[in-house]
């Protein structure tokens, strides 16, 4: 199986490890967990956080996630233009699941939309 990630502001990392549990307001709406694979984190980033200059990214430890719970979802039709399937975990994310975890910082260039998006389809042809 791919390796899944989560994306997480610096304020929703502390919150994180000081409550135990990852979650975001926009996972609380959703009444999901929203994850990415490694093809699909450069868009994530570009089209959701291009406001952040420092991020926390975090490698989920799959041996300690319940499989039936990760579901692996299209985008809804109207959410734009990425079309691969966008990994969501219906249960609760724990800070003792992830196996790694990387500030990250933003760099230097930015790639333009299309070519982000020829990336992360590229993996579905």
């Amino acid at each position: 199986m791919n390796n899944v990630y989560k994306i997480l502001r610096e304020y929703e990392w502390e919150e994180a490890k000081e409550s135990g549990q990852i979650t975001t307001a926009l996972d609380k709406q959703d009444g999901f967990i929203h994850l990415s694979t490694a093809s699909q984190l450069a868009v994530t980033l570009a089209f959701f956080f291009k406001e952040s200059d420092s991020l926390q990214l975090l490698q989920l430890n799959l041996d300690k996630i319940d499989e039936t719970q990760l579901i692996y979802e299209s985008p809804l039709p109207n959410e734009g233009k990425r079309k691969s399937p966008f990994p969501h975990l219906y249960s609760q994310l724990m800070t003792n699941q992830i196996f790694e975890s990387w500030n990250i910082k933003r760099g230097s260039f930015s790639l333009p939309e299309e070519v982000l998006l020829q990336a992360e389809n590229a993996i579905e042809e």
